[in-house]
């Protein structure tokens, strides 16, 4: 059992597994900012009316935060390895710890823009006033005119009242700003621990040194840069081929001509190859020699996903 404890552990290496992805999600963050602060000088207008002021005042902080995180979810590369992972071999390679760690890996990426999306419009405050003014009690302030209720509460974000209730509109909308930024920064405090710990425990249970964990870092970098710009030029190097099969000839500029002499391209990669070295890899060992990706195990013809007495698993997933 301890030891089924401690190979799960393991897995809390998902998020802020290097530096490109510290900086990815700093950028996102700081888009999210500016579209954040477009949208609440642009598009965001409190209809201040009784009913209409808190489904707006939420839907300003939650649709947007809801369509970013499906954006997030959507480009975020495990999830298409998901995909193939499961349409392809399934999920029984992987126990109940990897796939709901992956799932949380996946989730953690995507909340980054919502959540900075969120923290920005509670400390702004806005949308807040306007959903909640109406709420407030009149009982809880002092003086207020007895003839007055929620339909004119509901109007004190877009400061349409009247002068004799100038200093209660100020009064709820300070009151109401203080809570919307205490839940902006209370939101700022718990996402700044959880992140304090996951990266706490994912350097106390990596079974990795530092150093091999870097390299392995760069290693899927520059594996990725390459598989893509090799890609990309065999592709071309193919459709040439195809294209002058057709018409005879193919029209080529100085680069692609070279292109063409330099790497001759003889056929495709068949099906088995690509499902090969597509899908969610866990970092394993082979004899004691690291496969440090799905291409780098294919290339060393290594078979099978699951741990054998000559390749062992160490369950620790790719970020």
């Amino acid at each position: 059992m301890a030891a089924l404890i401690a190979e799960n552990f393991r897995f809390l290496s998902l998020f802020f597994k290097s530096k490109d992805v510290m900086i990815f999600n700093g950028l996102v963050a700081l888009g999210t900012v500016g579209s954040e602060e477009l949208f609440s000088v642009v598009a965001f207008n409190c209809p201040c009316s009784p009913a209409r002021n808190y489904i707006y005042g939420l839907a300003a902080i939650g649709v947007p935060a809801l369509a970013l995180f499906l954006i997030g979810v959507i480009w975020n590369n495990h999830t298409w390895n998901l995909v193939a992972e499961c349409h392809k071999r399934g999920t029984k390679n992987f126990s109940a710890a990897a796939t709901f760690l992956l799932f949380g890996s996946i989730m953690g990426r995507a909340s980054v823009a919502p959540i900075t999306w969120s923290v920005i419009s509670l400390l702004r405050g806005e949308a807040y006033i306007c959903a909640l003014s109406e709420f407030v009690k009149p009982s809880s302030l002092d003086k207020f005119p007895a003839e007055y209720g929620a339909d004119v509460l509901a109007k004190f974000p877009c400061r349409d009242v009247p002068a004799n209730l100038t200093k209660f509109r100020d009064e709820v909308t300070r009151r109401l700003r203080y809570e919307s930024q205490l839940f902006g920064w209370l939101l700022i405090g718990i996402v700044a621990v959880l992140i304090f710990i996951t990266k706490c425990l994912k350097h106390c249970c990596s079974p990795l040194s530092y150093r091999q964990e870097a390299y392995w870092a760069q290693y899927r970098s520059n594996e990725d840069k390459l598989f893509r710009r090799t890609a990309e030029v065999h592709s071309r190097i193919l459709a040439a081929k195809n294209v002058k099969q057709f018409f005879g000839f193919v029209a080529l500029d100085k680069e692609e001509k070279e292109l063409v002499q330099e790497f001759p391209v003889e056929g495709v990669q068949p099906s088995p190859q690509w499902n090969a070295i597509t899908g969610v890899y866990i970092y394993r060992e082979n004899k004691g020699f690291p496969l440090y990706s799905r291409l780098h195990k294919w290339a060393k013809g290594v078979e099978g996903n699951g741990p054998t007495p000559e390749g062992h698993e160490l369950l620790f997933l790719a970020s």
